[in-house]
This record gives C-alpha cells, sequence and structure tokens, in this order.
C-alpha cells in the first residue's frame, strides 16, 4: 500500500462527534469530486464517484451518521484494469439530497446550485470545521508521495476559485501552500518536509506524520553525515594536493640550485616534507627543533613554493 493510501484509509476511520465538522467534510467531497443531477421534474440527486474505498466508506458514513441517510452504492469493475474498481455513492430521493445540499450550502436560499467559495464560507467557520474540510478535499482529490523519495502534497482541483479557497485556509494554519495549472486542473502542493508534517496534523492523521517524521528523521541523519564525509574528502583532498605541489617544488629547488642556497629555517622544513609526504602541517611543525604553529609551517612552505615558482620563471 502506497504511503498515500495508508493516509487516506487512516483518515477514513476518523468520524468528528460535531455535527457541524462532519458537513464541513462532506461539502468537501461532493465539491471535489461530487456530481449534482437535476432531473427533468426539476428533482435533485447527489452523486460521488470515486476508485477508492477509503473515500466511498467514509463517504457512506458521514451521510448515515449525520443525516441519518442510506445511500445507495455502486461497484463497477474496470474492464481495463482487472484491479480498479469505481465506486459510485448516490443519493437519489430529492428531500435527502436537498437536506444535505442545503446543510453544505451546496445551493442557495432559492434552491440553485451555488458553492460560496470563500473562507467565510459559513460551513468552515470553525478552525475544526476547516481542519474536516481539508481532511474531505485530500480524501477526495488529494495525494501525497512517498516519504523515502520524496516530499510532496497535493489536492487537485477543477476550478481556481476552488484551489484558491483551499489555499487561503491551509495557509490559516500558517502553512504554505501554493497553486499550479496542470492539465487543464489547479493544484494546490506543499512541497517542504516540515510543512507537509504540519497539513498531516491539521488533517488529524497523527499516525502517517509519526511514520513521516521517522522518515525525515532518518533522512536527514544520512545527509548530515554525508555531508560531514563530503566535507571531510574534499579537506583531504585539498592537503593532499597541497602536499603533492609542495613536494614538487622542493625537488624542483634541490635539482636546480640545491638546499645549501637557503636559509636554515627553509631547508628544515624542505627536508621534513620530502621525509614525510602525507604529515599534516601541525605534524611538521611538531617535527622542527623549535617546533612551530600550522601558521609559521605553512609560511615557510609558501616561500619554497614561490622560489621554485622564480627559478621556473628564470629557466
Amino acid at each position: 500500500m502506497s504511503f498515500s493510501k495508508e493516509v487516506k484509509e487512516e483518515l477514513s476511520r476518523q468520524i468528528s462527534g460535531a455535527r457541524h465538522c462532519n458537513i464541513a467534510e462532506i461539502s468537501a467531497i461532493i465539491s471535489l469530486c461530487g456530481r449534482i443531477v437535476i432531473s427533468e421534474r426539476n428533482k435533485y440527486s447527489v452523486k460521488i464517484q470515486s476508485e477508492n474505498i477509503s473515500l466511498a466508506r467514509k463517504y457512506f458514513t458521514l451521510l448515515k451518521k449525520t443525516f441519518n441517510i442510506i445511500a445507495e452504492i455502486t461497484i463497477k469493475q474496470n474492464v481495463y484494469l482487472k484491479k480498479g474498481r469505481t465506486y459510485t455513492i448516490t443519493v437519489n430521493r430529492h428531500d435527502d439530497a436537498m437536506r444535505i445540499l442545503q446543510a453544505s450550502k451546496l445551493v442557495n436560499k432559492y434552491g440553485e446550485i451555488e458553492e460560496n467559495m470563500s473562507v467565510d464560507n459559513v460551513v468552515i467557520m470553525n478552525p475544526c470545521c476547516k481542519r474536516a474540510f481539508i481532511r474531505g478535499a485530500f480524501l477526495a482529490a488529494g495525494s501525497i508521495s512517498t516519504p523515502e523519495k520524496f516530499y510532496h502534497f497535493e489536492i487537485v482541483c477543477n476550478v481556481y476559485e476552488k484551489a484558491a479557497q483551499l489555499c487561503q485556509i491551509i495557509n490559516i494554519f500558517q502553512i504554505e501552500a501554493k497553486i499550479v495549472e496542470r492539465k487543464r486542473h489547479f493544484v494546490v502542493y506543499i512541497k517542504e518536509g516540515s510543512s507537509i508534517v504540519d497539513i498531516l496534523n491539521v488533517m488529524e492523521a497523527h499516525v502517517a506524520l509519526m511514520n513521516l517524521e521517522n522518515v525525515r528523521i532518518l533522512k536527514e541523519m544520512r545527509n548530515s553525515v554525508n555531508r560531514k564525509v563530503n566535507c571531510e574528502t574534499a579537506n583531504i583532498n585539498k592537503t593532499v594536493a597541497a602536499a603533492v605541489k609542495q613536494i614538487e617544488d622542493i625537488k624542483y629547488i634541490r635539482d636546480t640550485i640545491g638546499f645549501t642556497e637557503l636559509s636554515v629555517q627553509l631547508e628544515e622544513i624542505a627536508i621534513l616534507r620530502l621525509e614525510n609526504p602525507e604529515a599534516s602541517l601541525k605534524e611538521l611543525g611538531e617535527m622542527l627543533p623549535k617546533p612551530v604553529g600550522k601558521s609559521g609551517v605553512n609560511h615557510r612552505l609558501r616561500k619554497l613554493s614561490e622560489l621554485a615558482d622564480d627559478l621556473r620563471g628564470n629557466v
């Protein structure tokens, strides 16, 4: 089971004890994956369709608990995808459909289909209802990547206004969500790992949150170790390259003018470097008859390098 399915499975088992939160979640589900059908006799029915059994089960339970409505369920096997099934949940009775739509504020006072796409919608006035609305939206049209691979959370909307509403609701919880257009749809997405942890907390997917946090901790530890190893490797390579250059310069001086032309300090460090090619500057300084620090050793080796460059220039 994918991480996205695990999250939805966890959310599908959560049924709020507050009726207003259940209505907010129902409103989000109908808004993002539902359809309102009006017959020739001006009778309303409400239908949602999804391949996600977790969503179908949750929506059916919400209707029963909130409105005491037993919806009709049909299951259709996808001929082209042997494992694919489409679940359709329909409320056919006009009176039941109107109760749902009026409570969810998906019709206006005249019975016309109309949805308030702002954050001032009475259905999501309370913070708990905003959480429920996001939860319903994710169940209906959301997905989350497997955290071991990368961090990505998204909810796909058919219209920009719905995406903007969702984005504003998420931002109320101090989570940065953005919108991108993709194949005539508008996607509300979150990229940062810490922000995805926060949105899971908002939706009350606490088990998934802990699993994601464990993955984040392991990834951060691994990245930290890799950074340290890379840094140490770079320092070693730099030290080795510098030592090779120093030895080349010292040998050039020895083979051209000899060490007798050098000062005592430069001759000492030149001989030590040739005899100890793998030694660090600190170790070379400690080997001198009169020990000096790293800066003193570096200064002398730099003098030898400048002398070698001068000698090469005069050839």
